[in-house]
């Protein structure tokens, strides 16, 4: 039975015990024989009792006072030990601080040969005043141990007594792991397009870049007049990806763009353009860089003032991913690649050893290295394991494009018929479909709620079915049906209560009562 720890616990008995509460103010100890005497003093108020009775009734008194009177003495005597034995553990710990880890042993009078431990109760802090004394001994709560959760089935399923009163389920059923495959499917297929767009397949295109430069308010054209602007010219730098079967040199066709192809600073990492230091000696070099400037441009412009022609240099380094490398003359020589990617180069060198049988038969772990291959690693074997790290060394960033152009500023404006190809990798259209694909959240939203419908409404189909139920077996047997209910809620009752050890039918007995603590 739990206990109010609210309340300090009584002793029921004399006790011997240095946790007694017999030297604690206002908790006096209630022996046998003082309750025996209390008894009988109410008992001598109502009835009138015999010589005899009233003599053994006295001494019987007397007993009980004499014993009650020890008890005081010996609990005294407990209570002044239990002072001293503090007094000196405070002063043996007043150095070290942790006045509560040791216990000094003492003797007790008649048995001073034998060493008892003595466990002080644990001490209050000073300066906190003593509002609620209990007994240092608490009685520990009984807690309920937790119920074991019953599995809870998914909110679509049907449980297996509803589909036996309904035989028209198994079509449900039917549909729900239809549902399960197709769903299972689809995040498959959604795992597989979220990993080809980290790689995007890509096909190579041509890259038509136009170079040209415009002018405005020269000398040469134009009479000098008082108030008139500055002679001005701008540099542009724009291009286009080639369309298969459309001539990209008709008139216009430079101001058309695809939408389905990137943009044309995306195919740049860096572009550089140099102009006259003489002519421009603050600021004569202009740097754009992709990673300060992630946003994709149609092309790029440069603006300045002057009335003198001259040449510009521009370095255009391309924008790979994955990232290209330029393979070595050596490297170059036994793979026939010029620019491509690490994961290419290493499926290319595995090709031609597989192509030529150089695996070690005895150790497939190493390939043997023909001349061709002795010049690129210096070795007559090689781990494979190790080819990722020997070719670093033959690899290096691909070559920049240098590109010149003379800024005219004299005749027709524009000035500058020049263009240049380069071959880039252009992803596929449908890359594009298949990102705006999983960014849809419309079609989702739309099966939630029809799920959300289904869940309902399996959850009022398990909601009849336990009304069914219920009112079929109180038909069947009424009387039974109603005690095993009654006492299921019994149960629940005391599970919510916190008491479960109780026992109704054993506390209507006074037995149960009459029992020793």
């Amino acid at each position: 039975m739990s206990m109010n720890n609210n309340n300090p616990p009584k002793s029921l008995g004399a006790s011997s015990s240095p946790f007694s509460n017999a030297g604690m103010p206002g908790n006096p100890v209630f022996s046998q024989a003082q309750a025996q005497a209390q008894l009988s003093a109410g008992f001598q108020a109502q009835f009138q009792l015999s010589q005899a009775q009233a003599l053994a009734l006295a001494q019987s008194k007397a007993q009980a006072l004499a014993q009650a009177q020890g008890q005081v003495a010996h609990a005294q005597f407990q209570a002044q030990l239990q002072a001293q034995s503090l007094s000196l553990n405070q002063a043996q710990n007043a150095g070290i601080g942790n006045i509560g880890s040791s216990s000094p042993s003492f003797s007790t009078p008649g048995s001073a040969s034998v060493k008892r431990i003595f466990q002080r109760p644990p001490m209050r802090p000073p300066g906190v005043p003593m509002t609620n004394t209990m007994s240092p001994l608490r009685m520990m709560e009984l807690t309920p141990a937790a119920r074991r959760k019953k599995q809870k089935l998914p909110d679509k399923q049907l449980q297996e007594r509803v589909a036996a009163i309904l035989p028209e389920s198994a079509l449900y059923t039917q549909l729900l792991d239809l549902e399960t495959r197709v769903d299972a499917a689809v995040a498959r297929k959604k795992v597989d397009i979220v990993e080809a767009l980290k790689n995007p397949p890509s096909v190579q295109k041509t890259l038509r870049i136009y170079v040209f430069n415009t002018f405005a308010n020269q000398l040469q054209t134009i009479p000098k007049k008082p108030n008139a602007e500055p002679p001005m010219w701008t540099l542009k730098i724009i291009g286009r990806i080639l369309e298969e079967g459309i001539d990209p040199d008709q008139p216009g066709f430079v101001n058309k763009t695809n939408p389905f192809y990137p943009k044309f600073s995306s195919f740049f990492k860096r572009v550089t353009i140099s102009l006259d230091q003489r002519l421009y000696p603050d600021n004569h070099i202009i740097i754009w860089e992709h990673a300060r400037s992630p946003a994709p441009q149609e092309g790029f412009e440069v603006k300045r003032k002057g009335e003198k022609e001259f040449t510009v240099n521009i370095r255009l380094e391309m924008y790979y991913v994955p990232e290209k490398f330029k393979l070595s003359s050596a490297l170059m020589e036994v793979l026939g690649i010029e620019v491509d990617t690490r994961p290419r180069i290493l499926a290319a060198i595995w090709h031609y050893v597989k192509a030529r049988k150089l695996q070690n038969p005895y150790d497939p772990s190493f390939f043997n290295c023909d001349a061709q291959l002795q010049k690129v690693f210096g070795e007559d074997r090689v781990k494979f394991t190790m080819v990722s790290q020997k070719i670093s060394q033959h690899l290096s960033p691909p070559p920049p494009i240098h590109l010149e152009h003379k800024i005219k500023l004299s005749g027709n404006s524009p000035a500058g018929n020049a263009c240049y190809d380069v071959v880039v990798d252009v992803p596929f259209p449908i890359q594009r479909e298949l990102s705006a694909l999983l960014a849809n959240g419309e079609r989702s939203k739309e099966i939630d709620a029809c799920d959300e419908a289904i869940c309902a409404t399996i959850r009022k189909i398990h909601d009849h079915c336990r009304r069914r139920a219920f009112f079929l077996g109180f038909s069947q047997s009424p009387v039974e049906f109603i005690n095993a209910l009654v006492q299921s809620q019994s149960q629940d009752l005391k599970m919510v209560a916190g008491e479960p050890s109780r026992s109704a039918e054993k506390e209507r007995r006074s037995d149960f009562f009459n029992q020793s603590w």
